[in-house]
């Protein structure tokens, strides 16, 4: 999708977890095609970096510290949004916990060899290890923190009879792509399953919610897993791809856009993964 397809000059968009990766992709994609632009994250320093950026492509740009697990910092986060800006046309859910610890990294090669290469049928053990805390914690983010930001836009949104929420899912939440992080999967499924949901509930008002789901986005975090895992797990890897390639920020943030302007989609996932998952 190209930004010349939507016009955003007008709009007001926030975009969450927008420190870094595809969150400060998908927010300097919308300042592109005219939107003026909120941004939150617990990362500061990559937040006021999006935010240069952002104003770079000629945008305004309110930055805020923000857990979204929190209702009541989230609550805060949108009434400095009103204040500065006066309403919310555009919410982007893209702030989440991911599986990168070195555990993480650990379980993902293991399943990778498992599904690439002829070994023994055996269980893999991944769910059977994970302690409350973790599973309680990607909760927390993905899909407590999804809900807070959401209820809030729609109080804002419903009102004007106008708005558009685009939910980052993930191909975790569709598939078995992802069997290593039992628990990242679990929460990109009730993503989904919310924005099915809301969409139905909201159309009405002119309120579009629609989810992306990428496949393996080509962030720098992906890279290190990549220069550590060594050539033989980054081959298994590929093979998993039919592109043979990972998407990059910048096409991923180009369908959040499109998904941000005039459309006929409700209720959608939309799912660039390079053939993943088909």
């Amino acid at each position: 999708m190209q930004n010349q397809r939507q016009n955003l000059a007008g709009r007001i968009a926030l975009v969450t977890g927008a420190g870094r990766g595809l969150g400060g992709a998908i927010a300097i994609d919308l300042a592109r095609a005219g939107a003026d632009v909120a941004i939150c994250d617990i990362d500061m320093p990559a937040l006021e970096a999006t935010c240069a950026a952002v104003e770079a492509a000629g945008a305004q740009c309110l930055a805020l510290r923000c857990d979204v697990s929190s209702s009541s910092e989230v609550a805060r986060l949108f009434a400095a949004i009103a204040g500065r800006f006066g309403t919310l046309h555009i919410l982007v859910n893209n702030a989440a916990l991911v599986p990168n610890t070195s555990v993480d990294s650990e379980r993902r090669n293991q399943h990778y060899a498992y599904i690439t290469t002829p070994v023994p049928r055996q269980s893999l053990g991944f769910t059977s290890t994970i302690c409350d805390a973790e599973w309680h914690r990607y909760w927390d983010v993905n899909v407590h923190g999804l809900f807070y930001c959401t209820r809030e836009a729609l109080r804002l949104m419903e009102p004007q009879r106008d708005g558009r929420i685009i939910n980052i899912a993930s191909i975790a939440g569709m598939s078995a792509m992802s069997a290593h992080s039992p628990h990242y999967c679990a929460t990109k499924g009730a993503v989904i399953a919310f924005t099915k949901s809301v969409a139905a509930e909201v159309a009405g008002a002119n309120i579009f919610v629609n989810a992306m789901a990428p496949g393996g986005v080509a962030t720098p975090e992906f890279t290190q897993y990549f220069e550590a895992a060594g050539e033989e797990k980054c081959n298994q890897f590929w093979q998993l791809i039919p592109a043979g390639r990972l998407g990059t920020m910048e096409e991923y943030a180009s369908m959040v856009t499109y998904l941000a302007g005039d459309h006929y989609l409700v209720g959608q996932v939309i799912s660039p993964n390079g053939g993943a998952v088909i």
